[in-house]
Protein backbone atom coordinates (compact mmCIF):
# COMPACT_ATOMS: atom_id res chain seq x y z
CA UNK A 1 0.00 0.00 0.00
CA UNK A 2 1.80 3.53 -1.31
CA UNK A 3 0.92 6.47 0.92
CA UNK A 4 1.27 9.74 -0.69
CA UNK A 5 1.28 12.75 1.91
CA UNK A 6 1.08 15.34 -0.71
CA UNK A 7 -1.83 14.30 -2.80
CA UNK A 8 -3.98 17.18 -3.73
CA UNK A 9 -7.70 17.04 -2.90
CA UNK A 10 -10.63 16.15 -5.09
CA UNK A 11 -12.99 18.82 -5.58
CA UNK A 12 -15.12 16.35 -3.69
CA UNK A 13 -13.20 15.82 -0.82
CA UNK A 14 -12.67 19.90 -0.79
CA UNK A 15 -16.46 20.61 -0.50
CA UNK A 16 -16.41 20.05 3.23
CA UNK A 17 -13.34 22.14 4.18
CA UNK A 18 -15.42 25.21 2.03
CA UNK A 19 -18.51 24.53 3.83
CA UNK A 20 -16.99 25.14 7.41
CA UNK A 21 -15.35 28.12 6.25
CA UNK A 22 -18.31 29.41 4.71
CA UNK A 23 -20.09 28.72 8.28
CA UNK A 24 -17.35 30.49 9.93
CA UNK A 25 -17.61 33.40 7.85
CA UNK A 26 -21.20 33.57 8.03
CA UNK A 27 -20.76 33.23 11.69
CA UNK A 28 -18.34 36.52 12.62
CA UNK A 29 -20.40 38.59 10.11
CA UNK A 30 -23.14 38.32 12.15
CA UNK A 31 -21.22 38.66 15.22
CA UNK A 32 -19.91 41.82 13.64
CA UNK A 33 -23.45 43.19 13.08
CA UNK A 34 -25.13 42.14 15.59
CA UNK A 35 -27.18 44.41 17.27
CA UNK A 36 -25.62 46.88 20.20
CA UNK A 37 -27.55 45.92 23.72
CA UNK A 38 -29.76 48.80 24.36
CA UNK A 39 -28.71 50.45 20.76
CA UNK A 40 -25.54 52.00 22.32
CA UNK A 41 -23.35 54.26 20.27
CA UNK A 42 -20.24 56.37 21.83
CA UNK A 43 -18.91 58.38 19.55
CA UNK A 44 -15.23 60.13 20.00
CA UNK A 45 -14.85 64.61 18.83
CA UNK A 46 -16.35 65.15 15.70
CA UNK A 47 -18.61 61.99 15.50
CA UNK A 48 -21.72 63.85 16.66
CA UNK A 49 -23.10 67.27 17.73
CA UNK A 50 -25.29 68.35 20.13
CA UNK A 51 -28.37 69.29 19.52
CA UNK A 52 -29.76 69.93 23.06
CA UNK A 53 -33.72 68.91 23.87
CA UNK A 54 -33.16 71.20 26.46
CA UNK A 55 -31.26 73.82 27.76
CA UNK A 56 -30.15 71.74 30.24
CA UNK A 57 -26.40 71.64 31.20
CA UNK A 58 -24.54 70.13 33.98
CA UNK A 59 -20.71 70.79 35.18
CA UNK A 60 -19.20 68.23 36.78
CA UNK A 61 -15.86 69.70 37.53
CA UNK A 62 -14.31 68.53 34.48
CA UNK A 63 -16.86 68.38 31.90
CA UNK A 64 -19.73 70.32 30.62
CA UNK A 65 -22.56 67.73 30.07
CA UNK A 66 -25.86 68.68 28.00
CA UNK A 67 -28.43 66.92 27.13
CA UNK A 68 -29.43 66.35 23.56
CA UNK A 69 -30.45 63.47 21.34
CA UNK A 70 -28.23 61.87 23.89
CA UNK A 71 -25.41 62.73 26.38
CA UNK A 72 -22.97 65.01 25.43
CA UNK A 73 -19.00 66.04 26.94
CA UNK A 74 -17.26 69.13 26.24
CA UNK A 75 -14.38 70.82 27.70
CA UNK A 76 -15.78 73.45 29.95
CA UNK A 77 -12.68 76.19 29.65
CA UNK A 78 -12.66 75.45 25.21
CA UNK A 79 -15.74 74.65 24.50
CA UNK A 80 -14.52 71.43 22.68
CA UNK A 81 -16.67 68.61 22.01
CA UNK A 82 -14.90 65.50 23.47
CA UNK A 83 -17.46 63.02 22.94
CA UNK A 84 -21.09 62.08 22.52
CA UNK A 85 -23.41 58.97 23.63
CA UNK A 86 -26.19 58.32 22.09
CA UNK A 87 -28.86 55.01 22.05
CA UNK A 88 -30.83 54.44 18.64
CA UNK A 89 -34.57 54.80 18.52
CA UNK A 90 -34.07 56.82 22.27
CA UNK A 91 -33.82 60.25 22.96
CA UNK A 92 -32.01 61.58 26.30
CA UNK A 93 -34.78 64.32 28.26
CA UNK A 94 -32.75 64.33 31.96
CA UNK A 95 -29.72 63.55 33.34
CA UNK A 96 -28.30 64.23 36.98
CA UNK A 97 -25.58 62.80 38.96
CA UNK A 98 -25.37 60.29 41.19
CA UNK A 99 -22.02 60.80 42.99
CA UNK A 100 -19.96 60.54 40.17
CA UNK A 101 -21.57 59.32 37.59
CA UNK A 102 -24.06 60.63 35.69
CA UNK A 103 -27.39 59.48 35.43
CA UNK A 104 -29.35 59.79 32.35
CA UNK A 105 -33.64 59.48 31.65
CA UNK A 106 -34.85 58.43 28.25
CA UNK A 107 -37.84 59.06 26.42
CA UNK A 108 -38.68 54.91 25.84
CA UNK A 109 -38.56 54.69 29.84
CA UNK A 110 -34.97 53.42 29.95
CA UNK A 111 -32.64 54.69 32.58
CA UNK A 112 -28.78 54.55 32.45
CA UNK A 113 -25.70 55.21 34.51
CA UNK A 114 -22.36 56.87 32.58
CA UNK A 115 -18.87 57.27 33.95
CA UNK A 116 -18.09 60.49 32.48
CA UNK A 117 -14.31 60.21 33.21
CA UNK A 118 -14.22 57.42 30.61
CA UNK A 119 -17.82 57.71 28.83
CA UNK A 120 -18.39 54.05 29.70
CA UNK A 121 -21.97 52.55 30.33
CA UNK A 122 -22.25 51.36 33.65
CA UNK A 123 -25.61 50.00 33.23
CA UNK A 124 -29.44 50.39 32.18
CA UNK A 125 -32.34 49.39 33.78
CA UNK A 126 -35.86 49.78 32.53
CA UNK A 127 -38.83 51.63 34.11
CA UNK A 128 -42.71 50.12 33.67
CA UNK A 129 -44.73 52.61 33.02
CA UNK A 130 -42.32 55.65 33.01
CA UNK A 131 -42.48 55.59 29.05
CA UNK A 132 -46.13 56.30 29.16
CA UNK A 133 -45.95 58.98 31.96
CA UNK A 134 -43.18 60.58 29.87
CA UNK A 135 -45.45 60.97 27.02
CA UNK A 136 -48.95 61.77 28.18
CA UNK A 137 -50.77 60.13 25.28
CA UNK A 138 -53.76 59.27 27.11
CA UNK A 139 -54.27 62.59 29.38
CA UNK A 140 -56.85 65.25 28.70
CA UNK A 141 -56.26 67.39 25.75
CA UNK A 142 -52.95 65.52 24.95
CA UNK A 143 -54.48 65.42 21.36
CA UNK A 144 -53.98 69.19 21.13
CA UNK A 145 -50.72 69.30 22.16
CA UNK A 146 -48.27 70.75 19.41
CA UNK A 147 -44.48 68.64 19.19
CA UNK A 148 -42.61 71.26 21.58
CA UNK A 149 -45.42 71.31 23.73
CA UNK A 150 -44.94 67.36 24.49
CA UNK A 151 -41.16 67.40 24.36
CA UNK A 152 -41.62 70.19 27.47
CA UNK A 153 -43.93 67.90 29.11
CA UNK A 154 -41.57 64.77 28.53
CA UNK A 155 -38.28 66.78 29.60
CA UNK A 156 -40.21 68.35 33.09
CA UNK A 157 -41.47 64.66 33.62
CA UNK A 158 -38.34 63.15 33.57
CA UNK A 159 -36.45 65.92 35.46
CA UNK A 160 -39.29 64.95 38.34
CA UNK A 161 -38.74 61.27 38.05
CA UNK A 162 -34.66 60.71 38.21
CA UNK A 163 -34.65 61.40 42.30
CA UNK A 164 -30.63 60.94 42.98
CA UNK A 165 -29.46 61.11 46.82
CA UNK A 166 -25.38 60.31 47.36
CA UNK A 167 -25.33 59.62 51.50
CA UNK A 168 -24.15 57.18 52.35
CA UNK A 169 -24.16 55.54 49.23
CA UNK A 170 -25.07 57.43 45.65
CA UNK A 171 -28.51 55.69 44.54
CA UNK A 172 -31.39 57.01 42.61
CA UNK A 173 -35.09 57.03 42.74
CA UNK A 174 -37.56 56.64 40.18
CA UNK A 175 -40.45 58.22 40.93
CA UNK A 176 -43.87 57.59 38.53
CA UNK A 177 -47.11 57.81 39.32
CA UNK A 178 -48.11 54.41 39.90
CA UNK A 179 -44.36 52.62 40.83
CA UNK A 180 -41.88 53.96 42.92
CA UNK A 181 -38.11 52.09 42.34
CA UNK A 182 -35.21 52.33 43.83
CA UNK A 183 -31.29 51.54 42.16
CA UNK A 184 -27.52 51.54 43.85
CA UNK A 185 -25.71 53.68 41.64
CA UNK A 186 -22.55 51.03 42.35
CA UNK A 187 -24.10 48.30 40.15
CA UNK A 188 -27.79 49.51 39.17
CA UNK A 189 -28.86 46.89 41.61
CA UNK A 190 -32.50 47.48 42.82
CA UNK A 191 -33.22 48.06 46.34
CA UNK A 192 -36.53 48.44 46.62
CA UNK A 193 -39.89 48.91 44.79
CA UNK A 194 -42.97 50.30 45.84
CA UNK A 195 -46.65 50.90 44.54
CA UNK A 196 -48.93 52.96 46.21
CA UNK A 197 -51.78 51.66 47.89
CA UNK A 198 -55.47 51.55 46.11
CA UNK A 199 -57.12 54.45 45.08
CA UNK A 200 -53.54 56.27 45.57
CA UNK A 201 -51.25 57.38 43.25
CA UNK A 202 -47.52 59.48 43.71
CA UNK A 203 -47.04 62.52 42.43
CA UNK A 204 -43.29 63.08 40.75
CA UNK A 205 -43.72 66.93 40.17
CA UNK A 206 -44.45 67.32 43.97
CA UNK A 207 -41.31 65.21 45.11
CA UNK A 208 -38.18 66.02 46.34
CA UNK A 209 -35.13 64.71 47.25
CA UNK A 210 -32.29 65.18 50.13
CA UNK A 211 -28.99 63.51 50.24
CA UNK A 212 -30.21 60.21 51.70
CA UNK A 213 -33.55 60.36 50.95
CA UNK A 214 -37.06 60.94 48.66
CA UNK A 215 -39.82 61.89 50.00
CA UNK A 216 -42.70 61.20 47.55
CA UNK A 217 -46.12 63.02 48.26
CA UNK A 218 -49.72 60.29 47.38
CA UNK A 219 -52.73 61.66 46.33
CA UNK A 220 -55.85 59.79 47.09
CA UNK A 221 -59.29 59.66 45.70
CA UNK A 222 -61.01 56.51 47.05
CA UNK A 223 -60.61 53.00 48.43
CA UNK A 224 -62.31 49.73 46.61
CA UNK A 225 -65.21 50.73 48.35
CA UNK A 226 -66.10 54.34 47.35
CA UNK A 227 -64.67 55.77 51.12
CA UNK A 228 -62.43 58.94 50.82
CA UNK A 229 -58.79 58.29 51.68
CA UNK A 230 -56.14 60.86 53.14
CA UNK A 231 -53.23 61.56 51.34
CA UNK A 232 -49.74 61.52 52.48
CA UNK A 233 -45.78 61.01 52.11
CA UNK A 234 -43.87 58.33 51.59
CA UNK A 235 -40.32 58.73 52.82
CA UNK A 236 -37.81 56.87 50.84
CA UNK A 237 -34.26 55.51 52.08
CA UNK A 238 -31.86 53.47 49.93
CA UNK A 239 -31.37 49.93 51.84
CA UNK A 240 -34.74 50.69 53.69
CA UNK A 241 -37.35 51.26 51.28
CA UNK A 242 -40.41 53.08 52.42
CA UNK A 243 -39.06 53.94 55.55
CA UNK A 244 -41.85 56.21 56.91
CA UNK A 245 -45.35 57.23 55.79
CA UNK A 246 -46.30 60.91 56.83
CA UNK A 247 -49.98 62.25 56.77
CA UNK A 248 -50.59 64.94 54.35
CA UNK A 249 -53.84 66.85 52.69
CA UNK A 250 -53.74 66.54 48.66
CA UNK A 251 -52.53 69.54 48.58
CA UNK A 252 -49.20 69.36 50.13
CA UNK A 253 -46.11 71.26 49.04
CA UNK A 254 -42.56 70.10 49.88
CA UNK A 255 -39.38 72.10 49.69
CA UNK A 256 -36.09 71.06 49.94
CA UNK A 257 -34.39 73.42 53.17
CA UNK A 258 -30.87 71.49 52.73
CA UNK A 259 -29.30 68.69 52.71
CA UNK A 260 -31.56 66.95 55.51
CA UNK A 261 -34.11 68.97 56.11
CA UNK A 262 -37.80 69.35 53.94
CA UNK A 263 -40.16 72.24 54.63
CA UNK A 264 -43.68 70.65 54.53
CA UNK A 265 -46.48 73.11 54.03
CA UNK A 266 -49.69 71.15 54.50
CA UNK A 267 -52.22 74.31 53.96
CA UNK A 268 -53.47 77.02 56.63
CA UNK A 269 -54.99 74.94 59.55
CA UNK A 270 -52.11 72.01 59.62
CA UNK A 271 -49.46 74.78 58.63
CA UNK A 272 -45.96 74.31 58.01
CA UNK A 273 -42.94 72.11 59.65
CA UNK A 274 -39.75 70.10 58.92
CA UNK A 275 -38.82 67.00 58.42
CA UNK A 276 -35.15 65.99 59.17
CA UNK A 277 -34.57 63.02 56.63
CA UNK A 278 -31.20 62.37 58.95
CA UNK A 279 -33.33 61.15 62.45
CA UNK A 280 -36.20 60.25 60.43
CA UNK A 281 -38.70 62.52 61.90
CA UNK A 282 -39.65 65.94 62.30
CA UNK A 283 -37.20 68.34 63.27
CA UNK A 284 -38.30 69.28 66.93
CA UNK A 285 -38.02 72.82 67.91
CA UNK A 286 -37.67 73.95 71.42
CA UNK A 287 -41.02 75.27 73.51
CA UNK A 288 -43.04 74.68 69.79
CA UNK A 289 -46.26 72.66 69.60
CA UNK A 290 -46.15 69.71 67.98
CA UNK A 291 -47.43 69.27 64.60
CA UNK A 292 -51.18 68.31 64.52
CA UNK A 293 -51.89 64.85 63.15
CA UNK A 294 -48.17 63.81 62.36
CA UNK A 295 -47.65 60.31 61.33
CA UNK A 296 -44.21 59.82 62.65
CA UNK A 297 -43.75 61.45 66.91
CA UNK A 298 -41.29 63.78 66.99
CA UNK A 299 -37.58 62.80 68.98
CA UNK A 300 -37.55 65.40 71.83
CA UNK A 301 -34.24 67.05 71.49
CA UNK A 302 -34.48 70.24 74.17
CA UNK A 303 -32.10 70.61 76.68
CA UNK A 304 -34.10 69.78 80.01
CA UNK A 305 -34.78 72.68 82.39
Amino acid sequence: MSWNPLRSLSPRSALPAVAVLLVLGAGAAAHANRPVPFGDRVAEPGGADASPVGAQSLDTGGLELKVGPGLEAYDPSTGEHLWSYRREGATALHLAMAGENAVVVWDDGMITSVRPSDHSVRWHRAVPGLADWLRADAEPGAADRTETERRATAVKRAAAALQPASVAEAWVAIVTPSLTMGFRDRDGDLRFNSRPQAGCTFDPLRTVHTDDAVLAPRTCTTDGLGRALPGGISVFELDGGQTAMLNAGPDVALRRVDGYRVAIDDGPIVGTHVFDTRRGAPETVCGATPAPFAAVPAKDSCPRP
